[in-house]
């Protein structure tokens, strides 16, 4: 697994999409329970976007959505440390 570095970073409704890699990438993308659960002790509230490539088991962080409270620059650290420890 390739270790992802942030591409994007989008205010959107009530969270910051901080992008780790492109969906058009992924054949199915999916919001499970198990990143979220492992995301909110990093960031109250946040979720994780994975995806699974084409004839690939292996599924990977698309994004990390943080609360619009926290600000872009919190949220992109947030995200790269939900990241680290969910990937690690």
């Amino acid at each position: 697994m390739a270790k992802a570095d942030v591409q994007a970073v989008e205010t959107e409704d009530e969270y910051i999409h901080v992008r780790f890699r492109d969906p058009d990438e992924f054949e199915t993308i999916r919001t499970p329970d198990w990143a979220a659960n492992a995301a909110r002790d990093v960031s109250e509230g946040a979720e994780v976007r994975t995806g699974k490539r084409e004839g690939s088991d292996d599924w990977e962080v698309q994004s990390v959505l943080i609360k619009k409270n926290v600000g872009e620059e919190k949220a992109r650290e947030q995200a790269r440390e939900i990241v680290e420890k969910i990937e690690s």
